[in-house]
Formats: structure tokens, sequence, C-alpha cells
């Protein structure tokens, strides 16, 4: 039955009518107007010291410019970089680089456990909102030693998030004691289950059960650090991660410039693949924009 039928006249049907356009623009501009953040990216360049001990080490420059052209380009309308590994602990570059983009970039560094309180802070006010801890091919770290208890009282205190690469069998012994502290935690690139199992690695059904906790926080990102299979278990993984954490837990992240994956590897194909991991487009929406306050944005 049409308004007409229902004994509307032509004024209200069409008053109505405008009330109706004008609902379906305000929920357009406002989704439209939500904020999509890319939280996991790298900025370097070849000048920069090296740390001593590193994995790797880049022969290509990876400069903010070319980043934020990335996002840019993208439809990305903010950036979390982290601190790369054979960087070390010298973050002077990445508070740079935020510095230069008026807001519009947050920061994740790696600091020594020793680190000062008022060390923090200064990276606090430079727009570093957490510290990374890459733990692959490393110890896993003594959480009761005194330097330890003292870096996550001060992580706590400040509000900041804790950064977590390392393989889900020893996420799943690490990540309690963290939370014992009262950390908020994120883990990198769907937490790393072992690649020969995928979904089934125990230690990946362990870390489904910490988004009970509500204090921990997943990256979807770099599939391809999961193997060759990398995208399919991405696939697997992604349903299995939203039901144990729900959408406002899970965040997007390009992982660029894809270190060690440059060959194979673009910003444009990492975005694009989330088109395909999360069909529905609120829902993707909401992971692009659910690590606002998570980044203090």
């Amino acid at each position: 039955m049409t308004l007409l039928q229902r004994g509307l006249t032509r004024r209200q049907f069409g008053a109505a009518l405008a009330s109706l356009t004008t609902a379906v623009a305000t929920t357009a501009r406002s989704e439209a107007a939500l904020p999509a953040i890319d939280t996991h990216a790298h900025v370097f360049h070849r000048a920069l010291e090296l740390a001593p001990g590193r994995r790797y080490s880049p022969d290509y420059d990876a400069p903010l410019s070319l980043y934020l052209e990335q996002l840019d380009r993208n439809g990305i309308t903010n950036g979390v970089l982290v601190q790369p590994s054979f960087l070390g602990t010298d973050n002077s570059y990445l508070v740079d680089c935020l510095n230069r983009t008026n807001g519009r970039l947050r920061g994740i560094a790696v600091v020594d456990p020793g680190v000062s309180a008022d060390e923090l802070r200064a990276l606090d006010r430079g727009g570093i909102v957490g510290i990374r801890l890459n733990l692959v091919g490393q110890p896993l770290p003594d959480l009761a030693l005194a330097e330890w208890k003292g870096l996550l009282a001060n992580v706590k205190s400040m509000g900041w998030q804790l950064e977590i690469q390392r393989n889900a069998a020893d996420l799943a012994v690490l990540v309690p004691q963290l939370l014992d502290h009262g950390i908020t935690i994120v883990l990198d690139h769907y937490a790393l289950p072992d690649p020969r199992l995928g979904v089934t690695d125990r230690g990946f059904q362990s870390v489904l059960k910490l988004g009970a906790t509500r204090n921990v926080w997943v990256k979807i990102s770099a599939p391809y650090r999961n193997g060759p299979a990398g995208e399919r278990f991405a696939k697997e993984a992604y349903p299995l991660l939203r039901s144990a954490y729900g959408l406002d837990r899970l965040l997007w992240g390009s992982d660029w410039p894809h270190t060690q994956f440059e060959a194979t590897q673009t910003y444009a194909k990492n975005r694009q693949f989330l088109d395909t991991l999360i069909v529905d487009e609120r829902d993707r929406a909401q992971v692009l924009a659910s690590p606002l306050r998570l980044f203090r944005f």
C-alpha cells in the first residue's frame, strides 16, 4: 500500500518523502565520516642507525611521505606507526614523523625494560600510545624482574597498550600474566599460530578464549606472515576471532611496507583483501573505526 493509498495528501506524502531522504542522507554522511584507521605500518630510511643483533636490514627507504600517500590513495584517514625492530629503542625518527602529521598518526615505541617514567612521558607527549614487544626469535621476558614490574606499572598508569608479536602457543602463556598487571594487550598478525596447524593450533584456540577478558585486541593484519596459505588461514580465523572478540576488538593493519615480503605485497592489495575478508560493509567500517579510542585519536 502506498502512502497516497493510506489517505495521505500529496503535501503530506512529499513531506514524508523529504524526511526519509534526509534520514538516508544523514546516515550516509555519518557512515562516510567514520574514521578508517590503519593500525600497523613502519617508516624508516637507510641513513638511520640500525640496532645490533637485528634479524633484518632494509635496503630501501620507506619515508613518511610515501606512507601518507598510501593512506590517501586507499581512503584511510589515520595511521599507527610501529617502531621497526631493526631500529631498536631509538624512537626519535618515529616521534619526529608523528609530530609532522598534526595528530593524523599515532605511534607504538620500542623501549628498554629499564626506561624511566620521564622518558615514557616524553614519548607520550610525542604521540606514542604504547610499547611493542617483538619477541619473535627472542627469549620470553621474566616479568618477575623489578625492571619489568616497573615498566608494566608505568604502562598501566599512562593508559598505554602493550603490543606483542609472538607465536600463539607462547601468547597463551604470556598474555594471562600480563593481564594480571592490568595491561591492555594487542596481539599482532592474527596471533601467529603454527602455520602447519592454522586455526586448529592449541595456542590459537587458547588465544580465542582471551577475548572474554575484553582487554585484548587482535590485529587482522599481514596474513602472509602466517605461512604460504596465510590468506586461507585468515578467512578461517576471522569468523572465530569475530565470535570470540567482537568487531570492536579487531584491528586492521596494512603492515606497510611489508618488510621481507615487498616482492609480493602492496598497500592496495592488503586493503583489498580486507574487503574479501569482511564482506559486510558496515562490519568492515566498524573494524576500521574501532581503534579510535584505543589509539587516542
